[in-house]
């Protein structure tokens, strides 16, 4: 069974980084490649960023997210995302999520596998 598990969520200003991570177990890490999606209050939940199963190839959701950054440690089963200069916008449960292939992908539809959410409230 699949278990995705993050944490480094939290309060933080606006201009401030924090960063995630998340933990995954049950199946070869290095084989799948990971996400990040995040939902807003009212909103749907959308693409933050996306890392392949070798860690070679990553993409994001557009220019602006770009202050973000993925990056995975398979000998530790870990994905992070670094977030810089955060704004009061960025706000949102982010997900953690792990990929049916080894090549990233922006939809959350090749994504079978959730974490619980980690809330980031960015305060202006």
């Amino acid at each position: 069974q699949v278990q995705l598990v993050e944490s480094g969520g939290g309060l933080v200003q606006a201009g401030h980084s924090l960063r995630l991570s998340c933990v995954s177990s049950g199946r070869t890490f290095g084989l799948y490649a990971m996400g990040w999606f995040r939902q807003a209050p009212g909103k749907e939940r959308e693409f933050v960023a996306a890392i392949s199963g070798t860690g070679r190839s990553t993409r994001y959701a557009d220019a602006e997210t770009r202050r973000f950054t993925i990056t995975r440690d398979n000998a530790k089963n870990t994905v992070s995302l670094q977030m810089n200069v955060l704004k009061a916008e960025d706000t949102a449960v982010y997900y953690c999520s792990g990929a049916s292939t080894l090549t990233s992908n922006a939809d959350a539809n090749e994504y079978p596998y959730w974490g619980q959410g980690t809330q980031v409230t960015v305060s202006s």
